[in-house]
């Protein structure tokens, strides 16, 4: 694989946010972080870019006090701006969509500098932001509009369904797609009459806050959306006791003690975990196009995607071509950390994501393991950059096997059956995407639809759901629950009521009739009733 040098980015940053990645702090740093709630907490967190380890921010540090009393505010805001229509709420949605997309260049830099990514990953985000606010400024009034139902008595009985948003509604965001996530999870609960109070992770915390001041910008009232900067340790009960809704996206366990708490207090949830995500490569697949997908599909962001893919089943008549093409696609990647669409694939986001990466590899090759590529990291382009790896002959006993690596690592097995194929991909706690490759869509519609997985990609390998945003999207079995995006992604900010006024007609037996008289009349009416259209 080929690399560019990453720059030093106290040199290539705009002057728009000149400095981020240096010291001290630029004006513009600064102005994002003090549009979060809270800050009382004496220990503030200082923040580093990965491609170079500078300091990006110093970020206050919310404490439990100063959680409580954004919720406080945020629930005073929401009771106006659920009153204002739905229609008027989507108009705000197609105005920060037109500034997401006007204003990018100032938000590939951030997502840059804080994430690691390279910039077509960063872009990823931009695309998916504008999508959400597009889809949700389009579609959410009708999706929430009253709705009419058949009376138990036609004629007599008139029912009907609506919905009121839940109040205000708790959502941690993770590190890894700041601007994505965000915008998946805050934008259709703005959108159904919820004001939002967000913990972003601290890494990226400047790019949530980028996009909550172009929101408020294209018109959303302040107060109605707060961020939250601080500790999981300080801030995480307030979170789970003052939120009318919780929207969690992170590990597995966390998701499940989260879970655990919410449950007491009979609130809802959605939690977006962990994944081990195959691709199956049937027979008849374009070998060089398979393989030009799984390149993007398994080192987008260097595979700290939750729906990237971690494993590859490839047909044993067509496995050598395909780990040919692949590997020499993998070779072919530049990295680098330059704020430009130079590199195919910029660094890892952390030291501890470094780590676990490293441990895989390790652990992988102590087990008798082939790395066909890769399996290093490259310290010489920065401290958390690590090489694209493709491993082959992985035993069960290998962690990498089994356990999520969220990090560029692929491993590639052979199949003869596509019964056998299907099964080893199910064989998984997880069940978050899947991807499957072939030349003949019914056919890999069928293989895609046996699947356990929340999303399947066809000649794809996460992209074409991701950016639907008119399905849902979530996990299966340990990768979740709940669905984001879609009417799903909407209704889940909203509670249901029902309403149905009785006409003259009781629904007992009138005065004097026998109740039995009355239980056969209403056996023969359901009886004909059934056989009404609509019913």
């Amino acid at each position: 694989m080929t690399s560019t040098t990453s720059q030093a980015l106290g040199k290539d940053v705009p002057s728009t946010i000149g400095g981020v990645a240096g010291a001290p702090p630029s004006a513009r740093a600064a102005d994002l972080v003090a549009r979060a709630s809270g800050g009382k907490d004496s220990a503030p967190v200082d923040m580093h870019a990965p491609f170079t380890g500078l300091l990006t921010a110093t970020l206050p540090q919310a404490t439990d006090a100063d959680a409580r009393s954004a919720f406080a505010g945020a629930r005073t805001a929401q009771r106006a701006w659920a009153q204002r229509p739905a229609r008027e709420r989507e108009r705000f949605l197609i105005r920060l969509h037109d500034l997401v997309l006007d204003r990018q260049r100032e938000a590939l830099d951030l997502v840059q500098i804080e994430a690691g990514k390279a910039r077509l990953d960063a872009f990823d985000e931009i695309s998916a932001t504008a999508l959400v606010a597009a889809y949700y400024g389009k579609h959410s009034a009708k999706i929430l509009a009253p709705r009419r139902a058949p009376g138990v008595i036609p004629l007599m009985t008139k029912a009907g369904e609506l919905r009121h948003p839940k109040g205000v509604v708790g959502v941690i965001s993770p590190w890894n797609y700041p601007l994505a996530l965000t915008a998946m999870d805050v934008l259709p609960a703005l959108a159904a009459g919820n004001a939002v109070v967000q913990k972003p992770d601290n890494q990226t915390a400047l790019s949530a806050l980028w996009l909550q001041e172009l929101a408020e910008e294209a018109g959303l009232p302040p107060g109605v959306w707060q961020i939250l900067l601080g500790r999981g340790s300080r801030i995480g009960d307030a979170l789970v006791e003052e939120s009318d809704y919780l929207c969690f996206t992170g590990s597995t366990p966390t998701g499940k003690a989260l879970a655990s708490q919410v449950a007491n207090r009979l609130t809802g949830y959605s939690l977006e975990l962990g994944g081990k995500n195959p691709m199956v490569v049937l027979p008849d697949a374009d070998v060089g196009k398979a393989a030009a997908g799984a390149v993007t599909a398994c080192f987008s962001s260097a595979g700290q995607l939750c729906v990237s893919v971690e494993r590859i089943y490839v047909h044993e008549s067509i496995r050598e071509a395909f780990t040919e093409a692949f590997v020499a696609k993998t070779n072919a990647l530049r990295l680098g950390g330059a704020l430009d669409y130079g590199a195919g694939m910029g660094s890892l986001t952390s030291a501890e994501q470094l780590e676990n990466v490293s441990a895989h590899v390790r652990d992988a090759r102590e087990h008798g393991a082939t790395v066909l590529t890769g399996g290093r990291a490259r310290p010489e382009l920065g401290p958390l950059f690590h090489e694209p790896t493709v491993l082959t002959d992985v035993p069960r006993q290998a962690r990498v096997f089994t356990e999520e690596t969220f990090g560029p690592v692929v491993s590639i097995y052979g199949y003869t059956e596509v019964d056998d194929a299907v099964a080893r991909a199910n064989d998984t706690e997880y069940g978050l995407n899947a991807s499957v490759w072939s030349r003949d869509t019914d056919t890999a519609w069928r293989v895609a639809s046996r699947l356990k997985a929340g999303t399947v990609n066809i000649n794809e390998g996460y992209a074409a759901t991701f950016g639907t945003v008119g399905v849902p999207m979530g996990g299966m079995k340990d990768s979740g629950v709940g669905r984001r995006n879609g009417a799903e992604g909407l209704l889940r900010y909203t509670e249901a009521q029902s309403i149905a006024a009785q006409g003259a007609l009781k629904l007992r037996p009138f005065r004097g009739m026998p109740p039995k008289l009355w239980a056969k009349a209403m056996t023969a009416s359901m009886r004909a009733l059934r056989r009404l259209p609509g019913r």
